[in-house]
């Protein structure tokens, strides 16, 4: 992809310094070799303040949040681009494998797949879906770029930031991550540029709820007691990383969709994963209406809810890992027929490798 066009012709987005992306406004400079846009890092003490929010009564702040209907849920139709551009050889890292295994004919679902849950400029609960990501101190989740930035409204919108791994019908199994640093392509998080819709947060040691007032591990925050869950790559483990992968090869797409089609009809409810399998398409894809031109599509009928969710490229049943090779950023109606047909992702080069590993060399640290 050829960055500093892009760059040029782009409109600036206006507004990076009037909101919070995790409770700051994000940083970075305008040179060429800078791709990489950060926020600054959300402190323990606001941390801990965020957890006991989605945490107390129960957890009903997540189940009040509802998908993030941002203007990914206007489908349209993709239009062929031509081959990707690799930027350099491709490369890989692998997964972060947890002990146990399971055998089963059926798909088994990534232990690493879940929701990020967040609250936006008006004040409302919202999620999208995500996976947890290798990295050297087990703390990066993979999300879509818009999953932490709102471009409509051109506000960031990563306050009170979680990712919560294995979301199934309003349980949190393995805790809360509070997010504390959020990466994006500087194109992204300057001028809204789709092609780069991914970003890569660190989160702290996740916690959970305790009824143990007693023990010296848990600790009362506000209102209610909560205990050090440990770090999210050793409770879950963490997909591997892929970029500059050939096309047309076979992807399994996670995620949580929500929203209805755009006939009506309401086939999905958020409150579990949904899974697609195919080949992706053999030539990049577009969309002139969002600045889109270097995009990777699969038929699959997942709606909103679904963005941000992980593409994995030799995904392994028996260890439920493989490698993310995108996250979902548009959903598209090839067919004109008014249903969701297509998703699509950014294609991932070297540079989403380096935005990438800007976050997975990070440490975050513990909240208790």
């Amino acid at each position: 992809m050829n960055t500093s066009l892009k760059r040029t012709l782009l409109p600036l987005g206006g507004g990076l310094a009037a909101a919070a992306l995790l409770g700051a406004s994000m940083t970075g400079t305008a040179q060429a070799t800078d791709i990489v846009k950060h926020s600054e890092s959300v402190g323990t003490p606001d941390a801990q303040g965020i957890a006991t929010f989605w945490l107390r009564n129960n957890a009903a702040a997540l189940e009040a949040a509802t998908y993030l209907e941002e203007d990914t849920t206007e489908v349209s139709k993709l239009t062929s681009t031509g081959t990707a551009e690799a930027d350099t050889k491709p490369g890989s890292v692998a997964p972060t494998t947890t002990t146990t295994t399971t055998t089963s004919k059926n798909i088994n679902l990534p232990r690493t797949i879940g929701k990020v849950f967040f609250v936006n400029a008006a004040g409302e609960n919202k999620w999208c879906s995500a996976t947890s990501l290798q990295s050297k101190y087990q703390n990066v989740v993979a999300t879509a770029g818009h999953c932490t930035y709102d471009t409509a409204n051109d506000e960031q919108l990563l306050d009170k930031w979680i990712f919560v791994p294995g979301y199934y019908q309003g349980k949190a199994p393995w805790g809360i991550y509070v997010g504390k640093q959020a990466f994006v392509h500087y194109d992204f998080g300057v001028y809204e540029d789709y092609d780069r819709d991914y970003a890569f947060v660190t989160v702290y040691n996740g916690v959970s709820v305790s009824t143990d007032t007693t023990s010296k591990k848990n600790k009362r925050i506000s209102d209610i007691t909560v205990t050090d869950a440990g770090r999210l790559g050793d409770n879950v483990g963490g997909q591997g990383f892929a970029w500059n992968q050939k096309l047309q090869q076979a992807n399994f797409v996670f995620g949580y969709p929500q929203a209805a089609q755009p006939d009506g009809n309401k086939p999905f409810t958020g409150a579990t994963p949904k899974w697609c399998y195919g080949k992706t398409t053999a030539k990049t894809v577009g969309d002139a209406a969002k600045k889109i031109e270097e995009h990777v599509g699969i038929k699959c009928s997942m709606t909103a809810g679904a963005d941000g969710g992980p593409w994995l490229l030799k995904y392994s049943n028996t260890k439920r890992l493989g490698y993310l090779n995108g996250v979902t950023s548009t959903f598209n109606d090839q067919d004109e027929n008014n249903r969701v047909d297509y998703l699509s992702t950014p294609y991932f080069d070297g540079d989403t490798y380096n935005v990438y590993t800007s976050a997975a060399n990070l440490w975050s640290g513990t909240l208790l």
